[in-house]
C-alpha cells in the first residue's frame, strides 16, 4: 500500500466489502423476510378479526426479535389504531408492540439469573437503553443467543394485552420510540395506573418463569 494512501484505500475497501453483503441481503434475505412478515400479518389479522387479541403476542414477539417490530407496528397496528382513536379517543392497538414490559422482563432476568458474567454485566445498561430510551432492539440479541427465552415475552405480553382488554385501556397515539416515558405519556389520564400495571405484569411475569437455561 503506497504511503499516505492508507486512509483512502481502507475507506474504499470498507465500502466495497460493505456493498457485497448489502446486495446479498437485498436479493436473497429480503424476500425471505418479506414472506415471514406476510405470514405474521395474516396471523395477526385473523386473531384481531376473531376477538383473540391477547394471542397476537404469539406473532408480535417473534416478529420483534427478527427486527420486524417497526414494520408490524406501523404497518398493521398504527393504521387500525388511528381509526379507533378517532372514534373513541384511544386504541389498544398502540399497546401491542410498544409495551416496554416484555423486554424489561427479559433484561431483568438476564441481569439477575444469567450464568455468564459478561452478559450479566451488560444487562443493566441495556435496561436503561430499552426502558427509558425506547430502543427495543437492544434486547433482541439476548433472546437470539438463547431462542427458548422467546416464550417468556410471548406469555408476558399475552398477560398484559389481556389485562388491557379487560380494563378497556388504550393509548391516544402511537408510542414511538416505545420507552416507558412515551408509553405513559400517550395514556389517557384516567388510564395511567392500569397502563403502568400492564407494563409491570408483562415484566414481572417473566421473572417467575424457569431461568436456569439463561447463559
Amino acid at each position: 500500500m503506497p504511503a499516505d494512501f492508507e486512509i483512502l484505500i481502507n475507506n474504499f475497501s470498507v465500502g466495497i466489502f460493505g456493498m457485497i453483503p448489502a446486495i446479498f441481503g437485498y436479493y436473497l434475505i429480503g424476500p425471505l423476510m418479506e414472506a415471514i412478515l406476510a405470514i405474521l400479518m395474516m396471523g395477526v389479522n385473523v386473531l384481531i378479526n376473531h376477538a383473540l387479541l391477547p394471542l397476537v403476542a404469539i406473532f408480535v414477539e417473534p416478529a420483534k426479535v427478527l427486527f420486524l417490530n417497526n414494520a408490524i407496528n406501523h404497518g398493521i397496528f398504527t393504521p387500525i389504531g388511528i381509526e379507533q382513536a378517532s372514534q373513541t379517543g384511544r386504541s389498544i392497538m398502540y399497546m401491542l408492540e410498544a409495551n416496554p414490559g416484555p423486554g424489561l422482563g427479559v433484561l431483568l432476568a438476564y441481569w439477575i439469573f444469567s450464568k455468564d458474567q459478561a452478559t450479566k454485566d451488560s444487562a443493566p445498561g441495556a435496561i436503561i437503553i430499552h426502558f427509558f430510551g425506547g430502543i427495543h432492539e437492544i434486547y433482541f440479541p439476548y433472546i437470539l443467543m438463547n431462542p427458548i427465552v422467546i416464550i417468556a415475552p410471548i406469555l408476558g405480553n399475552i398477560c398484559a394485552i389481556a389485562f388491557y382488554a379487560l380494563m378497556g385501556c388504550g393509548l391516544q397515539g402511537p408510542a414511538s420510540p416505545g420507552s416507558i416515558i412515551a408509553f405513559m405519556s400517550m395514556a389517557p389520564k384516567d388510564a395511567i395506573i392500569p397502563t403502568a400495571i400492564g407494563v409491570i405484569l408483562a415484566a414481572g411475569f417473566l421473572l417467575r418463569l424457569p431461568v436456569r437455561s439463561l447463559k
